[in-house]
């Protein structure tokens, strides 16, 4: 096998357009979607199409709209020829079906065009066969002009022959039967929505056609002519709108409640079945901007209005037409502009839902209704007698007199419908991590949970006890307090509320320091350590001056303790012999002792021995391992010639020594680290810690939300 790369090519113009055109036009009912749209756009009242053979024979469609220019005609059928764009900001707001002018320039590469087409100017109708996007003699196929040709206003378009060059294409394509049902889907799709445009529908050669709608009749009239009796008689109209304001009103006798703010303006109309209605296939007609569109989030959304309403296996009629502002949809984001996207669509599906779910509930005119609902359990009333709220006396008569209408059982005001991928755990002692990997006492063979008892429990808690609770001292001294200021000009807004609001998931890597927490429908991955440091610095600051103690007994050596660090230390660069080092580290605390002490509650005695040390958090222990560390990071990290830097890296250092770091030498998983960073270290950043934007940036990372999780799930 060769190993040189192969040459790169420019595709000639001919195959660039009939792999564009395998993109737009994929089978006959695709191509009439692209017909029927153009002829909307120009404005028809009447559409007539005619089919042969599933369309794969013959596709013509006849409208009566404004027609085409005759000096239009030789660049019909040319890719990116339209008349709906000129700059790309018109993108941005339109309104019309068409945009790209690709469809005709799709059609002639792969089938068969001609088009007939009279304006209101013109005195006769011109005529006009292409072939790959040029407008050519159907004889000859050589470029010619227009022909004069009768014909009526409007534009007649012809296709025949469809995939005639393409024949893997036309052999995947069904039986003409089955294509045939999908053209008369798509016209009845669209025959529901512009209920002042008549369609006919027919097969070549047939006496009678098989759609044939009124250009004057309604969505419902044209709902009842095309699906049915059955469908038309169960169905609910709702309309609601939210202006930019985010007020959302109902068009009906009562206004629903008013909602969350919205930043978009849309309103939408719908029609949908009530209860008594159901099918064993959803029949969902979704428009947006006029636009026949299909979106597999929304259909699933209003399918779970109907989970409690509708027996299992049992699916509803669904009409939505969505209007929203054009700015705030993207239509082409799809070849065949089936989808698009806009701003705020899980809020606006969410607005849709509950009107649905509202419009079940007053629709309650069968004993059917009333039935399923009761058996849902939230609608209907907790008492299946009479309402509480009727006298006494009317409740008698209407039991009595055995009026049916009067006995009807009251219906609750419905509690508005929680979707699963916006339920978050509220109850704090729910399952953790740690819980579904109980640690097991080999001694007894007992799990840990099991064999503690009730009342050595810790439950999580929001807040921290009385007890515990770390006030501000009260400092006069400009240094601290500017250092005070800057914390709280630092805080970050979000991550606050995230700390605030957090509930504790579990431990995920104690030496990667690596723990879970979740915030409304979000997951977070956290850096406990990183957490813990700036916490432990900010309680140092807020109790400056008023530490409480930790005594040390027996006090051991300051000297002894800076030497067993400055041995574990590199010190191969310094001019200082390791003995010497300890010595300067060691006069350095032993000189400053009284403000040690009256600072920080760090006691050295004159012989040199450390009687305490600062006590920052109640409950809290912290790794007494590190103090050799910490006293030798004393020395050389901590600026004493500034009043300022001094008191902050001094307070970085205690910080450092306070973070969680697993101790060696506990070896039942360690168990403390992990009880502390749980119940102790969680709920004092929930209270106390002011954020700053660094540690978002760096240390907490977002891996899951709920609602996009479902996204993902939908797709699979």
């Amino acid at each position: 096998m060769s190993s040189e790369p192969k040459p790169i090519r420019r595709l000639t113009e001919n195959l660039i357009n009939k792999i564009a055109a395998g993109e737009i036009i994929h089978r006959p009912a695709s191509a009439l979607k692209e017909l029927i749209e153009n002829s909307l756009d120009a404005g028809a009242t009447s559409i007539r199409i005619t089919v042969k053979d599933g369309g794969m024979k013959l596709l013509q469609i006849q409208d009566n709209g404004c027609g085409i220019r005759k000096s239009d005609m030789p660049i019909l059928a040319e890719r990116f020829t339209t008349s709906k764009l000129s700059t790309f900001s018109d993108l941005k707001k339109i309104t019309t079906y068409g945009f790209r002018g690709e469809a005709l320039a799709s059609m002639s590469h792969v089938a068969h065009l001609s088009v007939v087409t009279k304006t209101k100017a013109d005195s006769c109708a011109w005529k006009a066969s292409y072939v790959d996007g040029a407008l050519v003699d159907p004889k000859t196929r050589e470029k010619s002009e227009p022909r004069a040709s009768a014909g009526n206003d409007g534009t007649t378009i012809t296709i025949e022959d469809l995939f005639y060059n393409t024949p893997t294409r036309l052999s995947a394509l069904r039986s003409t039967s089955e294509e045939y049902s999908r053209i008369l889907d798509v016209i009845t799709k669209y025959a529901i929505h512009n209920p002042t445009v008549s369609f006919i529908c027919r097969k070549g050669g047939a006496a009678s056609p098989d759609i044939s709608t009124p250009s004057s009749s309604e969505i419902p009239a044209t709902i009842r002519l095309l699906y049915g009796h059955s469908i038309a008689k169960e169905l609910i109209h709702h309309e609601l709108s939210c202006n930019k304001k985010g007020k959302q009103r109902v068009v009906e006798e009562d206004a629903m409640d008013e909602d969350e703010d919205e930043s978009e303006e849309w309103s939408a109309e719908l029609y949908f079945t009530n209860a008594n209605y159901q099918a064993k296939k959803t029949v969902f007609l979704l428009f947006i901007n006029h636009r026949l569109v299909e979106s597999l989030r929304i259909k699933k959304a209003l399918e779970a209005v109907y989970t409690n309403i509708l027996p299992k296996g049992s699916l509803p009629f669904i009409y939505l037409s969505l209007q929203i502002d054009p700015r705030s949809v993207d239509v082409n984001v799809h070849p065949t502009k089936r989808e698009v996207h806009f701003l705020n669509e899980e809020a606006i599906t969410e607005r849709i839902a509950d009107a649905m779910q509202e419009g079940l509930v007053k629709q309650n005119h069968s004993r059917t209704f009333e039935y399923q609902t009761l058996l849902t359990g939230g609608i209907m009333g907790d008492e299946p007698g009479p309402s509480k709220k009727r006298p006494r006396k009317e409740r008698d008569e209407g039991s009595e007199g055995g009026n049916e209408e009067a006995a009807t059982t009251t219906i609750a005001e419905p509690k508005k419908k929680i979707y699963s991928q916006h339920k978050v755990r509220t109850n704090l002692q729910d399952r953790t991590l740690d819980s579904m990997f109980p640690v097991v006492n080999e001694a007894t063979q007992i799990p840990m949970e099991a064999s503690t008892s009730k009342s050595s429990q810790t439950p999580p808690t929001n807040s921290l006890p009385k007890s515990k609770e770390v006030k501000e001292s009260e400092c006069f001294l400009t240094s601290v307090r500017n250092l005070r200021q800057r914390l709280v000009k630092a805080k970050h807004q979000q991550l606050s509320e995230i700390l605030e609001k957090h509930t504790f998931i579990g431990i995920v890597d104690i030496h990667k320091c690596l723990s879970l927490i979740q915030c409304t429908t979000k997951l977070y991955l956290v850096n406990h350590d990183s957490l813990a440091e700036e916490l432990f610095y900010q309680l140092g600051l807020r109790q400056f001056g008023d530490f409480s103690r930790i005594k040390l007994d027996p006090p051991p050596s300051l000297r002894e303790m800076i030497e067993i660090a400055v041995e574990a230390e590199n010190t191969e660069t310094s001019t200082l012999s390791k003995s010497q080092i300890a010595d300067r580290i060691t006069n350095i605390l032993v000189e400053r002792r009284e403000m040690l002490a009256d600072y920080f509650s760090l006691t050295i005695t004159e012989d040199g021995l450390v009687e305490s040390i600062p006590l920052l958090l109640r409950g809290y222990t912290p790794n007494l391992d590190n103090l050799p560390s910490f006293l030798m990071r004393l020395g050389p990290q901590v600026d004493w010639t500034s009043e300022a830097e001094c008191f902050e890296n001094f307070l970085r250092e205690l910080a450092y020594f306070y973070v969680p770091i697993p101790s060696i030498s506990d070896t039942d998983e360690y168990k403390a680290e992990r009880w502390q960073i749980q119940h102790v270290l969680f709920p004092a950043m929930r209270r106390y810690l002011l954020p700053p934007k660094s540690l978002l940036d760096r240390d907490i990372v977002q891996v899951a939300d709920l609602p996009d999780l479902y996204k993902v799930f939908e797709r699979c």
